[in-house]
């Protein structure tokens, strides 16, 4: 029996191979004091400091991505940057099949990042990767503020905007203007249905990273995370279901939809929630980055002859 490849990070992916850590050190100097020499003699940095890893992220964004000011407020997540860049190749990938194998590129194309949090993350690089326009949105306003910090720090005021939603109970709805339209929208779901579940999980990177310390209540994330970032009543299969049944109303302002789903058990329910909902067609993409397998899962209200008129009406330049 033949046992198939892991998924691994997308081709178009900066992060190939190892971290050029003394590239980054020269980007970003304040880097240099988290340094570590890893059991295998390798520099490194320890994954476990909440601190080192919001450092690390900084000198990664400024190296690779020319984005010169970057912070999050302490407690907020700090994403693993890899990731979240396979995230958007994935969906460059998508929105080329209904280009004729070109991926779209440019301010034509605009996405909505449903819950952007403090880090902005999807924005800055879906921008810089695809200089596509990125609309963020979330429920904290402090989230909110930090994302805006970092957008005018950058200069990016007229590429990202952000928005909140002002009710916590929903997700789409009541978030769009009628007169607005995307061609893609993106989310990372909470994870865990619980706060006891989250901090189980956070217990288990601990182990992993041999950086357990029994002198505190609870572990240190070492990515951070709010409550609202990492747990939601029902975790991650009800949120995303939720997300399947209000983007009904607006499947005709939204090309594709889509969210990250982190546990395959999940997708059987996803989409019994796609098939009831009607949704024309739905991908399932998996992703992989190290020992972390995860997924993509997109779906559209549009039939091939609709999203053909679509891209011939928002993507296609006119003839000089």
């Amino acid at each position: 029996m033949t046992t198939p490849n892991k998924p691994t990070l997308h081709p178009r992916n900066r992060h190939q191979g190892r971290y050029d850590f003394p590239q980054l050190i020269k980007s970003s100097p304040e880097l240099g004091r988290f340094m570590i020499t890893n059991p295998h003699g390798k520099p490194s940095i320890d994954f476990a400091n909440p601190e080192a890893v919001r450092v690390f992220n900084r000198a990664l964004l400024k190296a690779q991505y020319g984005i010169q000011h970057w912070d999050i407020p302490a407690d907020y997540l700090c994403p693993p940057i890899p990731g979240r860049a396979d995230y958007l190749h994935g969906l460059a990938d998508l929105l080329a099949t209904d280009n004729g194998g070109e991926i779209p590129r440019g301010a034509m194309i605009q996405a909505l990042d449903v819950g952007v949090g403090a880090n902005c993350i999807y924005p800055l690089l879906g921008h810089v990767d695809y200089r596509w326009r990125f609309l963020g949105s979330d429920i904290d306003p402090v989230a909110l503020g930090a994302a805006k910090a970092i957008v005018q720090a950058n200069g990016l005021g007229k590429v990202i905007s952000l928005r909140q939603q002002g009710n916590a109970r929903q997700i789409l709805a009541g978030l769009l203007k009628s007169d607005e339209r995307f061609d893609v929208t993106l989310c990372n779901p909470p994870f865990h249905a619980s706060r006891d579940e989250a901090t189980r999980g956070s217990q288990r990177k601990w182990r992993a990273l041999g950086k357990a310390d029994p002198k505190r209540k609870l572990p240190v994330l070492n990515f951070g995370g709010q409550n609202n970032e990492l747990w939601c009543e029902g975790g991650e299969i009800r949120f995303v279901s939720q997300l399947v049944n209000e983007s009904v109303a607006l499947g005709q302002q939204v090309l594709w939809f889509s969210s990250l789903v982190s546990k395959a058990s999940n997708l059987p329910g996803i989409e019994a929630a796609l098939n009831k909902a009607s949704a024309v067609e739905h991908r399932v993409l998996e992703m992989g980055q190290g020992q972390k397998q995860s997924r993509l899962v997109a779906w559209t209200f549009q039939t091939p002859q609709a999203r053909a008129a679509w891209r011939q009406l928002r993507w296609t330049k006119p003839a000089p």
